[in-house]
């Protein structure tokens, strides 16, 4: 009683045109069949019959005659691309289909898509083939948390709310190198290479932090860029040696201005991006409504009581002891001023930095300070840094004479700070793995073709 109505309302509507995947194999019932088309995030059923379907010659205008047509039909495979024009229509089990009239073979597919039921199970394959999990994912008919595509749009999401957060609030994306004479910014191990025409020694950035700073004392109070850092340190689940970075800073504002201003930032990013201010992850409930603060030294002697704390001492017990435990957001703060080269000293005491780490469930996430402008502090700064190296320390900063001359022109007062775009997805999106929130991220190449990792172990 309302299947014929609507149908009729259907018709008149006119005819559409889609195009997609055969999300599934076609089922043939006699003179007619059925097949779902998929976008990669959505299916349409089409309905074809054998003598009212036109198969369109991909050479010429021209259609096969319906004999043709229902055996080139026949010809098609689970994965091909193809298009159709017909009308709308509500199958007898309620279904919105497309009663097809006209039909154009687009792309085949030469590989096998993977199982409706179980998509990929090798995670190896997942992420050295993104392109064949992101099928997988879109014709998987069951899903536990996101699919691929889910958590990478709400990765795309989260970039896209913190740009217009911070563009929001007046501030101004710029780039900077990404290979620069000097690997400097943060302590870490640089990728090198040659440049040819200089005849110069160069080294992908491990971040852009010296850069940014010489913009704000050229005048650009409120900068930032979101870009890929490097480093060339070890590989686990939370650590990538190509990585994304949003880094920010803004003049006359200090430590507590940018722990607000970022908690703020990063609170409306959550919400853009899942709707909600608690967020499930691996087992607990983030609760991203109220940031904690804690002084380091505090946090140890709240995870182990009896510590013997000193500066030497205090990273290793912070990481041993304190940071499994932060699972809500936790700004750390007070560190030692001996490993925060590039932050103010705290005017109460000279020997702590006004600096802060952001922790969520066990991983840094953020990392901001007071930045240091005083051109002499800094420069001595980088002699005990280069002392540092001198004794074995590789990740040790370097001197930047230049950085040290744009301090010379006068910075005014700044804050400043990183976030760790991947970790907050991993975060956001109930990942364990920073490769699975990362499209394609490094691995060894496959040592030969047919080896595991190529469509042979696709399930």
């Amino acid at each position: 009683e309302i299947k014929d109505p609507l149908n009729a309302r259907l018709r008149e509507l006119g005819n559409v045109r889609i195009a997609g995947r055969m999300a599934v194999p076609p089922r043939v019932m006699g003179k007619a069949a059925f097949v779902h088309l998929s976008d990669g995030m959505s299916r349409l059923q089409i309905y074809c019959r054998k003598e009212d379907f036109a198969f369109l010659k991909n050479d010429s205008p021209d259609a096969l005659d319906p004999l043709d047509s229902w055996t080139a039909f026949g010809l098609l495979d689970h994965g091909d691309f193809i298009g159709v024009e017909g009308y709308l229509f509500i199958t007898n089990t309620g279904e919105l289909s497309v009663h097809v009239e006209k039909l154009q073979f687009l792309a085949k597919a030469m590989l096998p898509m993977p199982d409706k039921m179980h998509g990929i199970a090798d995670p190896e394959i997942r992420q050295r083939q993104r392109y064949a999990d992101l099928i997988a994912s879109s014709l998987q008919i069951e899903h536990e948390g996101m699919t691929t595509r889910e958590v990478f749009e709400t990765r795309a999401k989260i970039i896209s709310s913190l740009r217009r957060y911070l563009e929001d609030h007046g501030y101004v994306e710029v780039e900077t190198p990404m290979l620069t004479p000097k690997a400097t910014g943060a302590a870490a191990t640089p990728f090198e290479t040659h440049h040819n025409a200089l005849d110069i020694t160069l080294y992908a950035r491990i971040a852009p932090e010296l850069y940014l700073k010489r913009l704000v004392v050229g005048g650009f109070e409120k900068v930032y860029e979101l870009n890929r850092n490097f480093r060339n340190e070890g590989i686990s689940y939370k650590h990538n040696p190509e990585f994304t970075m949003l880094e920010f800073y803004c003049a006359y504002m200090d430590v507590n201005g940018m722990m607000d201003f970022a908690e703020a930032m990063i609170r409306e990013s959550v919400l853009k991006a899942t709707g909600d201010l608690k967020v499930p992850y691996e087992g607990n409930e983030i609760d991203f409504s109220q940031f904690q603060r804690l002084a380091m030294r505090d946090a140890i002697l709240r995870y182990k009581p009896d510590a013997e704390i000193d500066d030497a001492s205090m990273i290793g017990l912070f990481d041993e002891f304190v940071e499994p435990n932060l699972i809500q957001p936790v700004f750390i703060v007070d560190y030692p001023k001996s490993i925060s080269p590039l932050s103010k000293a705290s005017p109460g005491n000279p020997e702590i930095a006004e600096r802060f780490e952001l922790f969520i469930n066990g991983m840094e996430v953020a990392n901001g300070f007071s930045e240091l402008n005083d051109p002499k502090e800094q420069y001595d700064r980088f002699i005990d840094q280069m002392s540092e190296r001198e004794r074995g320390d590789d990740e040790a900063m370097v001197m930047d004479e230049d950085y040290i001359r744009s301090l010379s022109y006068g910075m005014p007062p700044a804050a400043g700070i990183g976030v760790g775009i991947d970790r907050l997805t991993m975060l956001l999106t109930n990942k364990h793995s920073i490769r699975d929130v990362i499209l394609f991220p490094h691995m060894r190449p496959e040592s030969r073709i047919g080896d595991k990792g190529k469509h042979a172990d696709v399930e």
